[in-house]
């Protein structure tokens, strides 16, 4: 079996220890991509935005409020298929992969690949650190359990998908308006894409439809957005330990199906080796499982539990100050 010695330098410096537990056969086998699942990932992701508003086309405010949670886990889908892409490791070939993750995962919801790119590799290379970008999302938690309602009214009411709004604005039209290419770019992929599905369900005879796209993007999205932010990265017992620094969260379907779509949650297993493609992580956390090297890892069973340890602190006490994140994510 072929070895892949760049990517295999480049990620077995996060944790020596478990890397001498794997062979290299193994961790090649890990590596190795599909362009088939790939595919899969992405049509998969899209059948079920599909399936959400064939559901609601029958109008009833349950069917529209499933469709609502529903397509808003799907819209994280398609920003965590871009940031599969932003490893490539979403197709084999770079063109392919670049241009699936942009213009069928990222700019449909208002993101774009080459700008989360190097944000998100900073993410990776300064983990729990100064430098980390996304240190500002996490390091809050815990806060009290009203804190953490109230940010999930901001979430559901759309004071949060207002400022993702306004952060993709800015980044894409004002830097158009400001002479950048690529914010050009950048803003006629999301006009385009946006067009073409709102072009699509009008000739369905549902342009209506189009709305819950919308909707979904300013209240449910940004929820489940926050939900796996607080999973993956807050409250950890070691920032300084890579088995201890970031959480896998186990999932059950209903989770997948709304939190964690394309096995987003095995986020302790992406961050040990970041090349990994995103459905062979499963099988890393059971290979890690069984030689015993997640016995003193940080696994949590289910979001339930994760969100309780997010709002326990108690009631009298003040939360800490909030530190702002250099972006809103995923973008």
């Amino acid at each position: 079996m072929a070895n892949h010695p760049i990517e295999l330098c480049a990620d077995a410096r996060t944790n020596e220890a478990w890397h001498q537990r794997f062979s290299r056969e193994e961790i090649a086998e890990l590596l190795s991509k599909s362009d088939l699942r790939g595919a899969l990932s992405v049509a998969t992701n899209w059948a079920i935005v599909g399936l959400a508003m064939a559901v609601a086309a029958w109008p009833h405010p349950i069917t529209v409020i499933v469709a609502l949670f529903v397509i808003g886990g799907r819209q994280l889908g398609c920003a965590v298929l871009m940031h599969e892409a932003s490893h490539r490791t979403l197709f084999r070939h770079r063109r392919l992969n670049d241009g699936v993750g942009n213009w069928l995962c990222a700019y449909p919801v208002w993101s774009d690949l080459e700008t989360y790119r190097p944000y998100h590799l900073q993410h990776h290379a300064k983990n729990w650190t100064a430098e980390d970008p996304d240190i500002g999302l996490v390091k809050p938690f815990p806060v009290t359990r009203r804190s953490l309602w109230r940010k999930i009214g901001r979430d559901l009411s759309g004071q949060t998908g207002r400022k993702f709004a306004a952060g993709a604005w800015k980044r894409s039209f004002e830097r158009w308006r400001a002479g950048d290419h690529e914010g050009r770019r950048a803003f006629l992929g999301f006009a385009v894409t946006n067009a073409l599905l709102l072009a699509l369900l009008t000739a369905l005879g549902s342009g209506w439809l189009y709305l819950l796209w919308i909707g979904a993007w300013f209240t449910t999205y940004p929820l489940a957005t926050r939900v796996r932010s607080i999973a993956e990265h807050a409250m950890v017992p070691d920032p300084g330990d890579p088995l201890r620094n970031t959480r896998t969260t186990l999932a059950n379907l209903g989770e997948r199906l709304l939190l964690a779509p394309n096995r987003v949650n095995f986020h302790l297993e992406h961050h040990l080796l970041m090349t990994v493609p995103h459905f062979r992580l499963p099988r890393m956390h059971a290979m890690l499982r069984d030689r015993g090297l997640l016995d003193d890892a940080l696994v949590t069973r289910g979001y339930r539990a994760v969100l309780e340890r997010a709002s326990s602190r108690p009631p009298g006490e003040a939360d800490p100050e909030p530190i702002a994140p250099a972006r809103i994510p995923p973008f």
